[in-house]
């Protein structure tokens, strides 16, 4: 069976999941939303540094962004992450598809 060409969306996804801090921020948003200024105080890093990583996640749709009155609170995309897992399966090992879950 002939390998799928990897899409630019598998690259993104690929590349948001390979720095640490990304990572981290994935692990704290998962089950509950929050802000900058709450992810900044749990990291221990600077501001501009979680937002510089925030958009390389939102541009890989693996974060859900939610304004709420004047705070903007951001949610580990779930449902993408598995979605994207799969498709990332299916581009490297094509003779063993998987099966999204719904």
């Amino acid at each position: 069976m002939e390998k799928k060409p990897a899409t630019l969306e598998t690259v993104l996804f690929a590349k948001a999941l390979a720095d640490e801090t990304r990572q981290r921020i994935m692990k704290l948003c998962c089950c509950n939303p929050l802000t900058v200024g709450e992810l900044v105080e749990q990291m221990a890093v600077t501001q501009p540094t979680v937002s510089h990583h925030l958009a390389i996640l939102r541009n890989a749709d693996l974060v859900i962004v939610e304004k709420r009155g004047r705070y903007v609170l951001y949610q580990l995309n779930q449902r993408h992450l598995a979605q994207n897992c799969c498709q990332v399966a299916e581009v490297f090992a094509p003779e063993h598809p998987l099966e999204a879950s719904s």
